[in-house]
């Protein structure tokens, strides 16, 4: 069956990581996603080295199972085929600073009048009604701004530090793409479009305080920011005479058996020790016994015995252990293809698993533009309609379709 998505249209207009993440997950559950770029690309695609010079690995990875049109948007004829789109398009989703897609004439007003029911969806950096609004947001910006880059400071004391990761990018994309689907719901119940905004930083702000409003969420307050046990210098993944293991004995049971391995009896009766608020309360002392008994044993040894024992641990990974890791294997988690360019490439699943409305890899990553010509003739455009747009180059293809 086709995906839970089938049969809705997104015209894109999203560029570098963030808007394309949220499209992404949409595409693979089913969406039409029709990538409008302009005449240089997505400038996601020169991100990393790739074959070629516009098919960098980021955007081979977030422009799968989407469609590519190139636009030029200067000209009026392209902006009228993307107004064409909307007539009978279902989502608008953009990133781009709202200023300049009204400038365009691509905003939430003009584009209801064509489509009421159009959904029209936006990320930028900050909430546009905030004295913030009007500012450029990348992802470095908001892990400052939000706190995040902050935190690996309250742990060890040195300067802030960025997540090794583009989180905000991803985060609010994330956010981004379920604010769509509940806009679809709701256009199921009612008819109704809506307009969607999803700041960066709002975004970020509220998935860090989830745990780090913490002490603060009372007032009078009941203790500090920071949720104690994970801005903890003593939490990190544990040494092991051969390597590193994550392990996490959570219940009182956990506890009494990981304390029996070890051979350390004693440690179950000490009063730090003894329950769940006692460990709640003595988190720097526990994970300090951690640190000093997993050393004992290698890292197989020790899974062994957490597996036996029902007790949370993981080993620790890196980067190209996952292409081997056993489990991700199994599950067909990575797949190598033949891209139609680009040649042979490593590819991932969507983590989404659907029982009966599947998600699935239906088309590469593009080319600028590769889908210009099957995208213009479903809309209705004739050959002479194609020709005349080609030649003021307000529609452009690759080299290779040109």
């Amino acid at each position: 069956m086709p995906g839970p998505l089938h049969g809705v249209r997104i015209v894109d207009m999203t560029a570098v990581l963030l808007g394309p993440f949220a499209t992404q997950h949409l595409a693979d559950m089913g969406a039409d996603v029709i990538k409008i770029e302009p005449p240089e690309g997505d400038l996601l695609r020169v991100s990393g080295k790739g074959r070629s010079p516009d098919m960098g690995p980021i955007y081979m990875a977030a422009g799968r199972n989407k469609r590519s049109v190139c636009l030029d948007l200067k000209k009026p004829a392209a902006l009228a085929v993307v107004k064409k789109m909307i007539e009978s398009a279902d989502i608008f989703i953009h990133n781009s600073r709202p200023q300049a897609i009204e400038r365009l004439g691509l905003g939430y007003e003009d584009l209801k009048k064509i489509n009421p029911r159009i959904i029209y969806a936006y990320s930028l950096g900050y909430k546009r009604k905030g004295p913030y609004g009007h500012k450029p947001a990348f992802d470095d910006l908001v892990q400052g701004a939000s706190g995040a880059a902050s935190l690996q400071a309250r742990i060890d004391g040195l300067r802030p530090k960025f997540m090794p990761s583009l989180i905000a990018d991803k985060t609010t994309g994330l956010h981004l793409a379920v604010a769509v689907l509940g806009a679809l719901y709701h256009r199921t119940q009612s008819g109704e479009g809506q307009m969607i905004e999803v700041p960066m930083l709002e975004t970020l702000v509220s998935f860090f305080l989830t745990d780090h409003l913490f002490g603060r969420t009372f007032d009078p307050p009941t203790g500090t920011m920071g949720y104690d046990r994970i801005i903890n210098k003593y939490r990190h993944p544990f040494p092991t005479k051969d390597g590193y293991i994550c392990a996490l004995p959570y219940t009182d049971k956990h506890w009494e058996r990981f304390f029996e391995m070890a051979n350390r009896p004693d440690l179950a009766k000490e009063p730090k020790f003894v329950d769940k608020r006692q460990r709640a309360a003595h988190f720097d002392e526990l994970y300090q016994v951690l640190d000093s008994i997993l050393k004992i044993r290698t890292t197989k040894e020790w899974l062994d015995l957490f597996d036996e024992a029902d007790i949370p641990a993981m080993p620790v990974n890196t980067l190209e252990g996952l292409l081997k890791d056993e489990h991700l294997t199994a599950t067909g988690f990575f797949t190598e293809r033949q891209h139609p360019t680009e040649g042979k490439i490593t590819t991932f699943a969507s983590p989404l698993d659907f029982e009966k409305t599947k998600t699935e890899y239906r088309r590469h990553a593009p080319r600028v533009g590769a889908d210009g010509l099957e995208v213009m003739k479903e809309f209705g455009y004739s050959d002479a309609d194609i020709a005349k747009l080609k030649h003021e180059k307000a529609l452009l293809f690759p080299a290779s379709a040109a």
